[in-house]
């Protein structure tokens, strides 16, 4: 059973993020505040949930969420901070954006950083302990997936709408086979003999 809050404090917020280890596309964040009589049955880590589940659950958490946002970074930034710090960001970013203001923020994890002197707590596999956090991973994945199956249309050989952008090894055949695009982290290993990849 997920917990509701982990503060005490009533503007508490959870946030997460998807597509950390994807080759391609952006990595998203989310930051959700939950009311406090919040209650969802079906409500999990993201990567627990099926593709409908998580689909449904978006609009109720949307509903009723006190606040919530995302945020993408995109690869060009990936590649000049790294992607932990990427991860790190695409956070901050989304939690700028609600209103009201957070007074506690709980992370998915073990790394964030200092956000504008707001109390904070990292916790490891939060998204499966914390209803905030499990609601912050549905909406940085359901985001995301909905941006990566808009850029498939661009490059449908690569799949996107299926593998999301993770290392499949039909998303490294189709590399190996087409190069790479704008869309690649050109700072991850994209193939196992980088070395012949012409970046």
């Amino acid at each position: 059973m997920l917990k509701l809050n982990y503060s005490g404090f009533e503007y508490e917020c959870g946030t997460d993020e998807a597509g950390r280890g994807c080759l391609a596309g952006p990595v998203t964040a989310a930051a959700v505040i939950l009311p406090q009589n919040f209650n969802n049955n079906i409500l999990n880590d993201s990567k627990q949930l099926s593709e409908i589940k998580r689909n449904n659950l978006k609009p109720i958490i949307e509903q009723e969420a006190i606040t919530f946002a995302f945020a993408h970074i995109y690869p060009k930034e990936i590649d000049k901070i790294n992607i932990l710090n990427a991860s790190i960001l695409a956070m901050h970013q989304s939690i700028e954006q609600l209103n009201p203001n957070p007074e506690y923020i709980i992370v998915d994890g073990n790394k964030f950083k200092p956000l504008n002197n707001i109390p904070f707590n990292t916790i490891i596999k939060g998204d499966s302990k914390y209803l905030s956090i499990a609601a912050a991973s549905v909406l940085a994945k359901t985001y995301r997936d909905a941006y990566m199956e808009k850029i498939h249309e661009e490059f449908p050989m690569y799949n996107w709408k299926q593998n999301k952008g993770y290392p499949t090894k039909e998303h490294r055949e189709a590399i190996k086979q087409y190069g790479i695009t704008k869309y690649h982290r050109k700072s991850f290993r994209l193939l196992p003999e980088q070395l012949q990849l012409d970046l």
